[in-house]
């Protein structure tokens, strides 16, 4: 399988200008290429992020459905078994790296679908690095 690992914060950095990243827009075209594969609970932390942008006027109001829209076409793969992970395999990863459950969630799917994982997260970065799973970015 081809693609790649996407957390919310690459997806994120390419929607908000105060977080524009080179590296977060060389993974968003990277996968739209291939595909980007994704917790199921990804979309849920993008909304949550352009939510909470617009809250603090980090966005002018009503901008995040454009930017929602944007997303619209983008080739993301919702993994099945997520949830099916989060009692054992993924809180044994959170708990090991100090990660919240969600950011353990990107981890694990990379190590099981041994696919890259893009991220700018800098302790997920390094949980990724000690467990030997590919960075993208």
């Amino acid at each position: 399988m081809a693609g790649l690992v996407i957390d919310a914060s690459v997806a994120l950095a390419v929607m908000l200008p105060d977080e524009a990243d080179s590296r977060a827009e060389k993974a968003m075209k990277a996968a739209a290429r291939e595909h980007a594969l994704v917790p199921s609970h990804w979309l849920l932390e993008v909304v949550n992020g352009l939510l909470m942008a617009e809250r603090r006027r980090r966005i002018p109001d009503h901008t995040r459905h454009a930017l929602l829209e944007s997303l619209t076409g983008f080739p993301t793969e919702f993994d099945r078994e997520t949830n099916n992970r989060a009692r054992r395999e993924t809180a044994g990863i959170a708990v090991a790296h100090k990660l919240t459950i969600y950011d353990a969630a990107y981890l694990e799917l990379a190590m099981r679908t041994r696919l890259p994982l893009a991220t700018l997260d800098e302790g997920l970065r390094k949980a990724a690095l000690r467990e030997k799973v590919r960075l993208f970015i």
